[in-house]
């Protein structure tokens, strides 16, 4: 008898306005705080971008205590830090930043990837810190798509992509503070795969485009419920593809402390907040210009 996660939760996807961006916020929505380890999750675009329509160039911020990761599906990206990194996302690969005591980033479209146009859609994860962790030296971690290991449904038509954690035989390249697993899969048409998610994680799956089953029960449809949530129970989840689909499947060791919020940080309590406000304006995190 297979032991399948019994599903918590569907929830919808709706569109927020963040500045001059609209995008999707599964994660936090009403009723759904977190699903601990994970504190939220943006799905942006897809984006026409152009010389005349470039909504997405997040200038120099910081952040503490918790680790911002940027998948990217499509377009291209520059990722730039006070710790002197420099890098170009393509689609498919990955920037996984453990801002820990302190980092100021900066993610844009290339110049290039402005100049010729084309379309930017990515998703924006953040993943908490323990406490005991949180204020670690800050790390910057790169992935390009040819360095994610890659495993395949028995019938060929389900890709997952394994950028933290494990699956089958593979083991993501990220180095990660916590038991996580984050991959990303594509779907073809009547694709089926059983993923292997630890009886003791939060999990969750998001379809950013297409439409899928889930555990042959559960529908997910971009445009309606695009977001399911799972109980620590059981070991497997099922996916079938009734379109063709991208997902995104997370599953993390809940840290099960008290979060305190404000913008960029995330930490324990209100002085550690503010601590974290103080050292920013006094440059303890570095400088990006």
């Amino acid at each position: 008898m297979k032991n399948y996660k019994s599903i918590q939760q569907k929830v919808e996807s709706p569109l927020v306005n963040m500045g001059p961006i609209k995008l999707r916020q599964p994660l936090p929505t009403n009723g759904l705080e977190n699903v601990d380890p994970f504190l939220l999750l943006h799905h942006y675009g897809p984006y026409a971008i152009s010389e005349f329509n470039n909504p997405f160039d997040l200038g120099p911020h910081p952040h503490r205590g918790f680790e911002p990761i940027t998948l990217l599906f499509k377009g291209e990206q520059l990722h730039r830090d006070s710790l002197g990194n420099e890098m170009v996302v393509k689609a498919g690969g990955v920037q996984w930043t453990t801002a820990g005591r302190g980092i100021i980033h900066a993610e844009a479209p290339t110049k290039e990837f402005v100049k010729k146009g084309g379309d930017l859609e990515g998703i924006q994860l953040w993943l908490n810190l323990p406490a005991k962790d949180k204020m670690i030296p800050p790390n910057y971690q790169h992935l390009e798509d040819y360095q994610i290991p890659k495993v395949f449904s028995k019938d060929g038509k389900i890709q997952l992509n394994i950028i933290a954690g494990k699956q089958a035989d593979k083991y993501g390249s990220i180095k990660t503070q916590t038991s996580v697993n984050v991959f990303t899969a594509n779907a073809d048409l009547n694709g089926e795969i059983e993923i292997e998610l630890p009886e003791n994680h939060q999990s969750l799956i998001y379809l950013l485009d297409g439409e899928v089953l889930i555990n042959n029960s559960d529908l997910l449809k971009k445009g309606e419920e695009q977001m399911v949530v799972f109980n620590t129970d059981g070991n497997l989840v099922s996916i079938k593809a009734n379109d063709k689909s991208n997902l995104l499947v997370l599953s993390g060791a809940p840290i099960q402390e008290k979060v305190t919020q404000y913008g960029p940080y995330v930490m324990n309590t209100q002085t550690e907040i503010l601590e974290a406000m103080r050292d920013f304006q006094q440059g303890k995190m570095g400088y990006l210009y």
